[in-house]
């Protein structure tokens, strides 16, 4: 599955789709961006389609920063694809950022 990601006014646009082919890497991708930045932002308004995977790599990744004292959001609750996927950790998931 296709992914891209765009950074745009310091907001980290996740563009396609976290599945099972993809999430560890983007995990990975942003387990480095957290080692290395106080804060990040990430966007999935434009995630067409998440599986549990997906899930739990954006899950892992929130629970990193909080251990690690980072500022971590995931703005995008209105794409209804990911809210669905989300139902259970819905917490996590903002509307915009702060």
């Amino acid at each position: 599955m296709v992914l891209s990601i765009t950074k745009n006014q310091g907001v980290f646009e996740i563009n396609g789709s976290i599945v099972a082919e993809n999430a560890q890497a983007l995990q990975y991708h942003f387990e480095q961006l957290l080692f290395c930045e106080k804060q990040v932002i990430l966007s999935v308004d434009q995630v067409k389609k998440i599986d549990v995977s997906g899930v739990n790599a954006l899950s892992n990744l929130y629970k990193r920063a909080i251990k690690s004292n980072k500022l971590f959001y995931i703005i995008g609750k209105e794409n209804k694809n990911v809210r669905k996927a989300f139902y259970k950790v819905n917490s996590i998931l903002k509307k915009e950022a702060l």
